[in-house]
């Protein structure tokens, strides 16, 4: 797992009190969730920096909480500083947590406030989502929003094999399966060159 500068730590702490300041208010994440959301979230979407690299445009989508979309400009802010983010979720509350968060962290990010499928083709080097849809669906994201030469990380849990296969009949695409650091069946699938069949 990463090790990150204290400064980086600290922000992280303040991004899990935001998460749990607001979670009442707007559900950001499971009740059952919040006694661990260290492990649960942060550490799950952090690991996500380990298969990734300093890129110019980095775009998230299907944001909800910040997670890993926030969690992995808080680590770039110190490591990757040339690197934006653009954070795509369509749930309006979810936004004004996104942009409160941006601001009192002091992040380089940007919110679009739409779906996923309307937003504008971001061109993005790489693309992130976790939690969000069937692998099927992704590669329709990623389609539309990745550049040729970008790849995406999405997170999986333990039916991904499954979800690669059937995947496969609709898309061409290249995958490397990375294992999780805190979910024994999870991974982050890497994957470049998607290409309807």
């Amino acid at each position: 797992m990463l090790d990150v500068s204290r400064e980086t730590l600290d922000r992280l702490k303040a991004f899990e009190a935001l998460v749990l300041k607001w979670t009442p208010k707007i559900n950001l994440i499971s009740k059952k969730d919040q006694a661990d959301i260290w492990g649960r979230h942060i550490l799950d979407s952090l690991q996500v920096a380990e298969c990734g690299e300093p890129c110019d445009h980095w775009v998230d989508i299907g944001s909800g909480g910040g997670f890993p979309g926030i969690v992995l400009a808080v680590y770039a802010r110190e490591y990757w500083p040339k690197t934006r983010f653009t954070l795509i979720e369509s749930d309006q509350r979810k936004c004004t947590f996104l942009r409160t968060s941006i601001r009192e962290l002091d992040l380089n990010v940007t919110v679009l406030s739409q779906r996923i499928e309307e937003a504008p083709p971001q061109n993005a080097d790489i693309l992130s989502a976790r939690a969000l849809a069937d692998l099927d669906t992704l590669l329709g994201f990623a389609d539309r929003h990745l550049s040729t030469a970008g790849f995406a990380l999405f997170q999986k849990g333990e039916s991904w094999q499954k979800e690669v296969e059937d995947a496969r009949k609709s898309w061409r695409f290249k995958c490397e399966a990375v294992k999780s650091h805190t979910h024994d069946s999870a991974v982050i699938l890497k994957i470049e060159g998607v290409s309807r069949d």
